[in-house]
């Protein structure tokens, strides 16, 4: 019985420390570093999932899509270094209809889209 109970402690152990890798590895690829990991951050990540989900696309169909709906329509999404600038990067997301939006990898604003209804939420360029 004690052996029964250690083998299912270190399947516990091993289970928590490939999922603390797992994360660690999702993190590195959304762009987000370890030492910019605070409870600030997540609450940003909150944020701006819900802005994401609540913003309309440029199609004229119905308002009324879940969250749920809206993330299945993401095709790609992915970190892109910012050439114009010359450091930093971004992340775009491009979405089943065609439309794409950008936001800053360290701060998670909106800074480019390709939708009309984005475009006052835009940054100002003067």
């Amino acid at each position: 019985m004690k052996g029964f109970i250690l083998l299912i402690l270190a399947i516990i152990a091993v289970v928590i420390v490939v999922g603390g890798v797992g994360a660690f590895h999702v993190l590195n690829e959304m762009g987000v570093g370890l030492d910019e990991i605070n409870s600030d951050t997540i609450g940003d990540v909150v944020d701006k999932v819900s802005n994401v989900g609540s913003s309309g696309s440029s199609d004229s169909g119905s308002s009324d899509d879940s969250v749920v709906d809206k993330v299945n329509n993401i095709v790609k999404e992915e970190v892109k270094s910012n050439e114009q600038n010359g450091e930093g990067s971004y992340r775009e997301v491009t979405y089943s209809d065609g439309g794409f939006r950008q936001y800053d990898t360290k701060t998670g604003d909106l800074i480019g889209s390709s939708y009309q209804s984005d475009q006052g939420k835009l940054p100002s360029m003067e």
